[in-house]
């Protein structure tokens, strides 16, 4: 993974014109963090399910470089590879950030931040004002010494949402909240249906091999379409097959990544991935028509985010001794105790009925077959703006 000085480097060589300009320059950067942030988290669970917002996490991240100044804002700004202090680049998060919900006539995204301060602490009103701004987000006033009392003010339904499993939840340390000064909370949210509906095959369950070994007999969705789907090989000189199946409107597209040899774990393949091969893998696919085998799973995780922002170099932000946020709250000894992320994906879809239709064309088809037998890296793309808003991988469907 290339470097955040080297990421910063290219979109400012995009601020100049080159590379298709803006646009180009952070599509490149949101897909290497999306990545890196995906890293982050298969290093820590090998074998393991897992879904993360790259977009849910960086929002607040964003919101919150509207207050720090010196080393915690540096630290920021080398964790994301941008500011939103450059006024081309707030301008150009603010429109994309507005046409999300409307992405499709067929889907909706909701992206929500929260930050809880603590009631009483004094706030900047330029802080507050850029907050009310910003993507779904809002602030909160909380007694965060008692989780349970709350005070919901702004967006109820998020606020009801974000308290449930705010402060107080199953991811907050009790131990800290007496101490604490600022929680941020991120979840996302999406919904639609496919371009193409899907059909189960419930009956004569195809076999699932996971990371170790263990096979599984697990329900699929399937069908027969005309679909985008590449074969590449990454760095490592591995063969790898990648399918698009698009959504509604087909704004926003679910792609699929898996090596083509059955024994080549997708572990060997997750540390070699970038944003120019990703780039270059979604923009140079096949159109054809294939048979489709897809597991359906459902994954939702919790994450708290100080492990991998502290890894990043993003510490001064939870230290009250360094912590610089005055332009958050001119008190001293302000900071961020901890950054909470939320997400799920289901894929569940297809109507009974066609069981038998799948198990003859199994026997029968001479057109190729794409099975995600085996454990696959998923990710949701925005087609227009290349935003990566979910990044996870299947491990063991049933889980």
């Amino acid at each position: 993974m290339r470097p955040v000085s080297v990421m910063l480097f290219l979109l400012h060589a995009c601020f100049l014109g080159g590379n298709g300009g803006l646009p180009e320059g952070l599509k490149l950067l949101k897909t290497e963090s999306a990545l890196r942030l995906y890293q982050s988290v298969a290093g820590n669970g090998r074998g393991t399910n897992f879904v993360i917002s790259p977009t849910a996490v960086s929002i607040p991240l964003e919101i919150l470089l509207f207050g720090p100044r010196g080393s915690t804002r540096r630290q920021l700004e080398d964790a994301l590879g941008y500011t939103v202090h450059d006024e081309k680049v707030r301008d150009f998060l603010h429109a994309v950030y507005a046409t999300l919900p409307n992405s499709s006539h067929g889907a909706e995204m909701e992206l929500a931040s929260t930050l809880f301060v603590q009631a009483g602490t004094p706030l900047s009103h330029c802080f507050v004002e850029q907050v009310s701004r910003w993507a779904g987000s809002c602030l909160e006033l909380a007694s965060l010494s008692e989780p349970n009392r709350t005070t919901v003010q702004g967006n109820q339904q998020v606020s009801e949402q974000m308290a449930s499993e705010g402060p107080g939840g199953p991811s907050w340390e009790r131990g800290e909240a007496a101490f604490a000064q600022l929680v941020v909370m991120s979840s996302m949210s999406f919904q639609s249906t496919w371009q193409k509906r899907f059909s189960s095959t419930d009956t004569r369950l195809p076999p699932f091999t996971c990371a170790e070994g263990l096979v599984l007999q697990v329900p699929v969705i399937y069908q027969v379409a005309e679909v985008n789907y590449g074969q590449f090989q990454d760095p490592a000189g591995q063969q790898i097959g990648m399918l698009e199946l698009p959504y509604l409107e087909r704004s926003v597209s679910l792609f699929l990544v898996m090596p083509r040899d059955k024994d080549t774990p997708v572990a060997q393949t997750e540390p070699h991935l970038t944003a120019s091969i990703v780039h270059t893998w979604t923009n140079s696919p096949r159109r054809a028509r294939m048979e489709v085998f897809l597991p359906r799973f459902r994954i939702q995780n919790h994450f708290n985010l100080k492990s991998i922002l502290n890894f990043w170099g993003v510490t001064d932000l939870f230290d009250p001794l360094k912590a610089n946020l005055k332009g958050i709250s001119g008190q001293d000894g302000f900071y961020v105790t901890e950054a909470i992320h939320r997400t799920k994906i289901e894929v569940l879809e297809g109507p009974k009925g066609s069981t038998a239709t799948a198990a003859l064309l199994l026997k029968r088809s001479q057109i190729p077959i794409f099975k995600a037998d085996r454990p696959f890296i998923f990710f949701l793309r925005e087609l227009n703006t290349g935003f990566v808003f979910r990044i996870g991988r299947v491990s063991n469907p049933l889980d």
